[in-house]
């Protein structure tokens, strides 16, 4: 089964939410938790998506190497201006799937364009 959503003015966690739901599958009769929905997501116009000014300079992304001094922060802006709102949804998306060993799985399902 294959979703085409349109990302124009929606707001970013509302959209991230959705497409949660659709890859994980639970919108469907036979959803089951231990199993990768049979669902490929394509996401359209992601630039164009609703979000706030203040949230973009105020919301951080970090990241560790795992060594001393090693903690990397960055601004939404910081990370649109360099990998795009493709990647920003991206990360949004991945937060609110459950954190098991189907992630990376349903992750392969999303498809997001620019």
């Amino acid at each position: 089964m294959e979703h085409n959503i349109d990302a124009t003015n929606k707001k970013l966690g509302r959209l991230a939410t959705e497409v949660a739901v659709l890859l994980m599958g639970k919108n469907t009769p036979d959803f089951a938790k231990n199993k990768v929905a049979d669902i490929k997501l394509n996401i359209t116009n992601a630039s164009k998506m609703d979000i706030d000014e203040k949230k973009l300079t105020t919301k951080e992304y970090q990241r560790y190497s795992g060594f001393p001094g090693g903690l990397k922060r960055m601004k939404m802006s910081e990370v649109v201006a360099k990998k795009g709102f493709a990647e920003v949804l991206e990360k949004a998306v991945y937060g609110m799937l459950p954190a098991n060993k189907l992630r990376a799985k349903l992750m392969k399902n999303l498809v997001i364009e620019e």
